[in-house]
């Protein structure tokens, strides 16, 4: 027997979301008029540690310090959270005087959090606190405090950790951006922290990673007939063959589509040869180029493979769409 479906009146639903947002949204919003001097003094400090950040917190807290300690890690600061109550039980050996603990407790005066400050500064481990309260016992034992107080929770009830959670996060957010722009972490150090991603390949894959080379390569002479061209490139199978000099160097290129353009202007493919159909200028990139930037030229030029040549324009290799899809930075 099927579980009925309630469905909550669409005007209230829509109300309560919208109620919800514009709190949360208010809260983050009073977090960038507080900012202030005691924000530079985190990221300088920060800067300055020659350990790892270790991030902690407990119940929606610690979700919040896992997520901060994440952003930090993958934008340029080593980072991990540790969880407070398996400090207490061997976990606290992770660290080190030379790290920086940022502790977060919206209330200031989570207990499992304050049983291992006192050890955390005992070994000579810097603190930055991020809390709701700034007169509280966390706060008070900081080194650096940074206040992520709100007006209000959007839990209607004023119980559930909502707006206060969500200002928490933005405030690691705005830490990991601020230290990311001070390192100068650009996208190629991002993607060398993902590159299982979608934006690792993308920035990390070369045109020499995923083109075609050597006997996979098809090639004619410029001299040659054109039907001999054609059964070149239906060998190689791409749609396409380079016509090159004697030297090497790169003379042409005959497609498909330059094929069907010759055949209806009437030219005998038994008699004429490649080079009265061939594009004598056709779109390159070199082997060391992103594989993106040959993304980027066939979608520009409404192609659908390039030719890899060296400085010397001799031909190294060669990719179509196919080879991008498979190496899935398409």
């Amino acid at each position: 027997m099927e579980t009925p479906v309630v469905h909550a009146p669409a005007s209230g639903a829509l109300a309560s979301a919208r109620r919800t947002l514009a709190i949360e949204s208010r809260a983050v919003g009073a977090l960038a008029e507080r900012l202030d001097q005691g924000f530079e003094s985190a990221v300088a400090l920060i800067l300055a540690c020659r350990g790892r950040v270790v991030v902690s917190g407990i119940g929606k807290s610690g979700h919040v310090a896992r997520k901060i300690a994440s952003t930090l890690a993958s934008t340029g600061t080593p980072s991990f959270f540790v969880h407070p109550a398996e400090a207490s039980h061997g976990d606290l050996g992770m660290i080190t005087g030379e790290d920086v603990v940022v502790a977060l407790s919206n209330s200031g005066e989570s207990a499992e959090v304050l049983a291992v400050i006192p050890l955390i500064k005992r070994r000579g481990a810097r603190l930055i606190a991020i809390s709701g309260n700034p007169r509280s016992t966390l706060a008070l034992q900081a080194d650096l405090h940074l206040d992520s107080a709100v007006a209000e929770e959007a839990c209607p009830l004023g119980l559930a950790p909502t707006a206060s959670t969500t200002a928490a996060l933005a405030l690691g957010d705005a830490l990991a951006v601020a230290l990311l722009e001070a390192r100068g972490f650009g996208a190629e150090d991002f993607a060398r922290s993902h590159p299982g991603g979608e934006l690792g390949r993308r920035l990390l894959t070369r045109v020499s990673d995923v083109m075609r080379s050597g006997e996979a390569l098809p090639v004619v002479a410029p001299g040659v007939a054109l039907i001999e061209a054609v059964r070149e490139i239906s060998r190689k199978g791409m749609g396409m063959a380079a016509v090159l000099q004697d030297d090497g160097r790169l003379a042409g290129v005959l497609t498909d589509g330059d094929l069907r353009r010759a055949l209806e202007r009437g030219v005998d493919p038994g008699r004429a040869l490649v080079e009265t159909a061939m594009t004598a200028s056709p779109q390159t990139v070199g082997p060391g180029e992103l594989a993106q930037a040959a993304v980027k030229l066939m979608e520009d030029r409404h192609i659908t493979q390039v030719l890899v040549v060296d400085e010397d324009r001799r031909l190294v290799g060669a990719l179509n769409l196919h080879d991008l899809f498979r190496a899935r930075v398409v």
